[in-house]
Order: C-alpha cells, then sequence, then structure tokens
C-alpha cells in the first residue's frame, strides 16, 4: 500500500489556510461568524495559522442540534473560527489521497460523484438486473470506532504532526465512538471508513453490480438466492471488520422500484421519492415567504433553487414544479 510523508508543510502553508478560509465561507457569508470574521481577516487567519504551527490548537465543544428532516439526527456544530477553516485545511491536503482509495461507485462528498450520479448509476442496474439487496447500516456516523479510523489512517500517512492534528478532530467525541454528523471531516472519514467493505464486496462476494452513497448500498444480480447469501456474509464482516450492524437489509425484485438517492428508480423512468417532495415543498413555501419579506440571502436562495432543479430535471416532475411555484421564483430571482 501507498503511504504519504511530508504532508505537514503543504498542510500549515500560507496559501493553504487562505484557500481554507475562502472554501469554508463559500454560502456561509449571512452568517454572524462569518462576516464578523471577514473584517480583519488576513489578521485573524494568521493567528490561527500560528495556533496550529505551535501546537495550541484544539477542536472546540461541540453545540448540538437535532433536524427531524429526512430523519431525527443529532447534528454536532463547531465554531466558523477556528474549527470549520482549519478542517478545511485539513481536507485541502487529505482529500486528493482519500480520492484514491473510493472505487468509481461509489459516491457522496466526492466532486462529479453526488446525488444524481449515483441514481444514474442505479438506474442503469435497475434496467440490467432482476433483483436488488438494498441496505443500510444502523446509525453508521455515531458507531464510527475512532481506534479504527485512526489506526488506517496511520497506516496511510506517515507523518506524525500532521496525524497528530487528524487525531485530534477523530478523537474529538468522547467514548470511542462517534464521527460527528456537521463536521466537515465527517463525511470524508465515513466514506472512507466503508471503502473495506467496497473491497470485500468487490473482490470477495463479486455482485454484478454494487454502488454505495456514504452508508446506504445496493448489490444487483439475476440471482436471488445470491443476494441473499450475500446479505448475510456482509453481515458478519460489518460486525467483525468494523464493528457496525445492519439497519436495513432487504432482498426484492427491482419492479418494485428501487428507492435509493432520493428516487425511486424504475426501469423505464424514476420518480422523486413522496419524502424528497415534502422537503422540497415545505423548502419553497419558506423561499416563497422570505422573497415576499424582501429581507433575504439571494446567493443562498439561488443555491437552494439551483439545488432542487437538479433533483427535478432527473425525474418526472413537472406537476411538482408547478405545485412549488418553481417558475415565479426563478423570475423573481432573475428580476433582482
Amino acid at each position: 500500500m501507498k503511504t504519504y510523508t511530508n504532508l505537514w508543510t503543504q498542510f500549515i502553508s500560507k496559501e493553504n489556510f487562505e484557500i481554507a478560509y475562502f472554501n469554508a465561507r463559500r454560502g456561509k457569508n449571512y452568517q454572524k461568524s462569518v462576516r464578523e470574521f471577514a473584517d480583519n481577516w488576513e489578521e485573524k487567519l494568521e493567528e490561527i495559522r500560528q495556533s496550529v504551527i505551535n501546537g495550541k490548537f484544539h477542536t472546540s465543544p461541540y453545540t448540538q442540534k437535532v433536524i427531524y428532516e429526512p430523519k431525527e439526527r443529532i447534528i454536532y456544530k463547531l465554531p466558523f473560527n477556528p474549527d470549520r477553516i482549519v478542517q478545511h485545511a485539513i481536507m485541502n491536503v487529505l482529500k486528493p489521497i482519500l480520492l484514491t482509495k473510493f472505487m468509481d461507485n461509489s459516491f457522496a462528498c466526492i466532486e462529479g460523484r453526488g446525488q444524481l450520479k449515483a441514481s444514474l448509476k442505479c438506474s442503469e442496474y435497475v434496467r440490467k438486473y432482476n433483483y436488488c439487496l438494498k441496505c443500510d447500516i444502523r446509525k453508521f456516523y455515531p458507531s464510527i470506532n475512532q481506534n479504527i479510523l485512526s489506526e488506517r489512517l496511520h497506516k496511510l500517512i506517515k507523518d506524525e504532526r500532521f496525524m497528530k492534528i487528524l487525531d485530534d478532530v477523530i478523537f474529538s467525541f468522547e467514548g470511542g465512538y462517534n464521527c460527528p454528523i456537521g463536521n466537515y471531516c465527517s463525511q470524508w472519514f465515513g466514506n472512507y471508513y466503508l471503502t473495506v467493505l467496497d473491497n470485500y464486496v468487490l473482490h470477495e462476494l463479486k455482485p454484478s453490480g454494487y454502488e454505495r452513497y456514504c452508508d446506504d448500498f445496493l448489490l444487483f444480480s439475476n440471482d436471488k438466492k445470491f443476494l441473499h447469501d450475500c446479505r448475510k456474509k456482509i453481515e458478519t464482516f460489518l460486525a467483525d471488520k468494523l464493528e457496525l450492524q445492519y439497519s436495513k437489509a432487504n432482498v426484492f425484485h427491482v419492479k418494485q422500484g428501487v428507492d435509493f438517492c432520493g428516487y425511486r428508480h424504475f426501469g423505464k423512468y424514476v420518480l422523486i421519492r413522496k419524502t424528497t417532495a415534502t422537503r422540497l415543498k415545505k423548502r419553497f413555501k419558506n423561499i416563497h415567504k422570505a422573497l415576499e419579506r424582501g429581507n433575504y440571502d439571494k446567493e443562498f436562495i439561488q443555491g437552494q433553487v439551483a439545488s432542487a432543479n437538479g433533483l427535478m430535471a432527473h425525474a418526472c416532475s413537472g406537476n411538482l414544479r408547478k405545485s412549488i411555484g418553481y417558475d415565479e421564483i426563478v423570475r423573481v430571482l432573475n428580476s433582482v
């Protein structure tokens, strides 16, 4: 296995921290902490960089927020200054390394391989194969074993100073488990944590089709019994190697439709999942209210509208566009 050394100099460079700052603030200019940091940002950024160099940086205490869509879960928040900036600086260095470890059919948090790409791959498999094994992992991020994650990264990265800052983030949540949802690093750590599952499925089980979006993954085959056997073997592998367990693991005919990444996939068409459509309706209702008040962040709303358009463009969604008033909102934004 290739290992990586001499990452520290790249990590603590002024250029890296400047890139990290601008990436961390992208789309978040409406936040008070981001606006406050923008005043004299160069001096403040240098203070953060020096605290990292001098070994004084430590991950801040988390604040918690409960969200209920798409399901109830706890989001852990860290301050913009210094944590979110430092985590972006970390990922500027770590991301190119981790990308070499992800298989082609691994999606989520990878540029060019997001939700829509995962959905297109699913549609491809639905047209080719008769049966699907659909799995997701129970409380995935809270169940990640921090020691396992750290040990795997230590085998990959042979730079003690850089790994010290990585371990500070990995072990920032007490108890030995959890990769807190909300951390910028967490989505990458979680995706990397499951690459051993990808390798096991692809090289040992060898299904006709396989893809994974974070902790949701699909196996396809024309042999139903084969998929049932895979379900049992993967259950054992997850428990033994990663200390994880299924939340759901079902084998079914693709004619039922494969619910994945916000869509229901059928042989000849794709529908937006009902819960996804409900969220879009709620989001656009709030956008209509904001536009009526005249007090809104145009950049933020444009991002939400663009995201919704990307979702709907991929599915049969003409009626949904009308019901949420999509065209009306686009006209208002274009006139401002």
